[in-house]
């Protein structure tokens, strides 16, 4: 049997296996996933950026005994949801609502395992929120600073963030916020914006004073360079420990904690009325909040969770999100005193969209809900398609038809295959029962013992937080599998030799059932029907690789059903369709209105002879692509009218059409045929061409247009 080229893999993996076993493994996780924002539904940039590697990693450590709390909730403060409420003419309670019902019903249906999912609207949060910041403010670790802020004096308030517009001070981006350019990714204050604008009235802020409290990260800086740029440096993700050692080298500044806002969170001390807590204070305080509802629920102490030195804290977020969670957090989580500070935080970059950068303004996305709603039962394929081209190391691309392929050509010719032949076969020669195998040859002793290498494998990718690399390995299991039955041809021995089928059968079996479980983090609804076509009980991420026997002769099994199916060219074309109308959409709505034209006086005006008329007869221009040759009745005449609209209509589609004619435009020849006036014309939203012309049936030809 040819060597499969994982194994080389797997032995040089074994080094980091054998460093693991050195170390006191956390038996006790808590695993966040970022917030999301409740100003719109999920999207597949989300899912692939934080979501599914959380929910596989969650899911993994699970299988593999440990304690888990795998933690997260809708963030629901901040400016963007009262931009949202305004405009809508509903209050920002009403918005968030909304939204934390759709996105905690859509990550339940996706099969996102979390074991809370709270809202920092909660009072939990806010009783915690506020706590943590006394505490701090007892401890004397912010500075009070009276400082200047843009002010919008039209709208009478101060402009938190994301009520500044301006120009990006690094990148140039004319249309930076005032926290964060979302093109180039830089944080910032709204103060450093070049040339910034009220997102509110348009007008340029002035700058007022106003009272604020800061926490001073450059008080920090000496144990954030220790603990991240020495103690990180070699098991941090690259484009994580990049980002901290540019803003440690950059030199930390005081950061504002408080907000002149009247939603969110109060602050709890004197002088802090008529401002909340700034949202990325109270946003990452919500991991906590959510540990204590979860905690009070299940009857649990939730401080371990947070203190315990012991516990391995994880976050999981996107890489706008790196210096939140890797330098601010920390920095208030160390000032505090009492909280463990995360072991890990493997930010991915962005995924882009057939080509694109994703935007929620412009509906370029593919939404949580819309995909359950156009893909019934198919979460898996999504989840795998988005592992299997994850961001981790670079922005990646999500376009359809690579999603159509990855099912196609991997979810259903290799995993479902694999399963669907080996259970026909089972019912077909035994009616479902495991057979008893006979000897086991060279070629069967080789394979079981690749299954059980299997577990030791993928953990090692998973322990690295490479998402994508692992879900390829549970693929290479499932080719072990099609690879070994093509090699043995099960189907031909069966007519000259029962022992041997009977052996090379229970085989493929002990390989279906390792698949069983090692798909649960990546595959869990597939790994469910798989579990229950093979009526097995679920076994131990463990036992794959120490038990001789998964599924014992004389087991029975079910029926088969397909695991996957085929997804259609017409089922893609209607979701590029759909990416289409939103393009054409965002071209109409930014599309440049024509200035004005030079001022003419009445006298010009009344020069213009526009009268109705009808086309009465039309063809195309010979080897012309753009021009009609209409015969057109004005009323005075009926005269040929040569126009370029070949490209919007078919020559049979305008003949007795009524439109608008201006006559006393001087003929002019056109590819040697005289045109002798025009007929007026102006673009819809889609820029396609359509007749200015009298909607009333009665207005006759010849009748002036003034």
């Amino acid at each position: 049997m040819v060597k499969l080229h994982f194994f080389s893999k797997w032995l040089s993996n074994c080094v980091f296996l054998r460093l693991q076993k050195k170390i006191k493994m956390s038996k006790r996780y808590t695993i966040t996933a970022a917030l999301p924002y409740t100003n719109g539904p999920i999207h597949i940039g989300h899912l692939a950026g934080v979501y599914v590697p959380a929910d596989i990693y969650a899911r993994y450590k699970r299988l593999t005994g440990n304690d888990v709390a795998f933690i997260c909730g809708s963030d629901e403060h901040g400016v963007p949801i009262t931009i949202k409420a305004k405009k809508e003419g509903v209050t920002p309670q009403q918005i968030v609502d909304r939204y934390h019902k759709i996105i905690k019903d859509s990550f339940e249906e996706f099969g996102i395992t979390f074991d809370n999912y709270s809202r920092t609207s909660a009072k939990i949060h806010h009783d915690t929120a506020s706590e943590f910041f006394t505490t701090l403010y007892d401890k004397n670790e912010f500075v009070e600073e009276v400082s200047e802020q843009l002010y919008d004096a039209e709208a009478n308030q101060f402009l938190a963030d994301r009520f500044v517009v301006g120009t990006c001070p690094k990148c140039g981006n004319e249309e930076s916020y005032g926290d964060q350019c979302e093109n180039c990714g830089t944080s910032h204050n709204a103060t450093d914006l070049i040339n910034p604008k009220s997102a509110i009235t348009g007008n340029v802020p002035t700058l007022k004073e106003t009272k604020h409290w800061f926490l001073p990260l450059n008080k920090h800086e000496a144990f954030l360079k220790e603990w991240i740029l020495e103690g990180h440096k070699k098991d941090w993700k690259s484009n994580v420990y990049g980002q901290c050692k540019s803003w440690i080298d950059d030199g930390l500044r005081p950061r504002a904690v408080t907000r002149d806002l009247d939603w969110g969170i109060p602050v709890p001390v004197p002088g802090g009325e008529g401002k909340v807590l700034y949202v990325w204070f109270d946003a990452p305080i919500g991991y906590i909040s959510s540990t204590k509802e979860w905690a009070a629920r299940e009857g649990k102490d939730w401080e371990p969770y947070w203190k315990d030195k012991d516990t391995k804290l994880v976050h999981f977020i996107g890489k706008d999100n790196i210096v939140f969670h890797c330098i601010i957090f920390p920095a208030m989580l160390k000032a505090e005193g009492s909280y463990i500070l995360p072991d890990n935080v493997p930010a991915n970059e962005f995924l882009n969209l057939e080509g694109k950068k994703l935007s929620t303004s412009k509906n370029w996305a593919v939404w949580l809900p819309d995909y359950l709603q156009d893909f019934p039962n198919q979460q898996d394929v999504l989840r795998y398609a988005l592992t299997a081209n994850a961001p981790e190391t670079k922005d990646n691309d999500f376009t359809w038809k690579d999603f159509q392929a990855r099912n196609n050509n991997e979810l259903v010719a290799i995993f479902g295959n694999f399963i669907n032949r080996v259970v026909v076969l089972t019912n077909k020669y035994y009616e479902g029962v495991v057979p008893t195998p006979s000897s086991f040859s060279a070629i069967d002793q080789e394979t079981l013992a690749t299954v059980k290498a299997y577990p030791a494998v993928i953990e090692s990718s998973l322990e690295r937080y490479r998402f994508r690399e692992a879900g390829q390995e549970l693929m290479n299991l499932a080719r072990l599998g099609n690879k070994y039955l093509a090699d043995e041809e099960p189907w031909k021995l069966i007519k000259t030799d029962e022992a041997r089928t009977q052996t090379i059968m229970y085989v493929a079996l002990q390989i279906a059932s390792a698949l069983a479980t090692l798909s649960e983090p990546f595959l869990p609804f597939t790994s469910t029907k798989l579990k229950t076509i093979l009526n097995t009980t679920e076994n131990a991420w463990s036992d794959i690789s120490t038990k001789d026997v998964l599924l014992p002769a004389a087991h029975q099994i079910k029926k088969g059903e397909l695991l996957f199916s085929k997804i259609e060219d017409e089922q893609i074309q209607v979701q590029l369709d759909k990416l289409e109308a939103s393009k054409k959409a965002n071209e109409a709505a930014n599309k440049v209105v024509e200035p004005q034209k030079e001022e003419i006086n009445f006298d010009d005006f009344t020069k213009l002879d526009l009268r109705v008329g009808t086309i009465l007869e039309a063809e195309k221009m010979p080897k012309a692509k753009k021009l009609l040759v209409l015969k057109v009745d004005t009323g005075i005449d009926v005269r040929t009218i040569v126009s370029g609209i070949a490209e919007h209509f078919k020559p049979e589609d305008v003949i007795g059409k009524k439109v608008t004619v201006l006559v006393n435009l001087a003929p002019r020849a056109l590819r040697g045929v005289e045109s002798q006036g025009m007929i007026l014309m102006t673009e819809n939203a889609e820029g396609k061409l359509v007749f200015v012309n009298p909607d009333d049936a009665s207005v006759n030809n010849g009748l002036h247009i003034s």
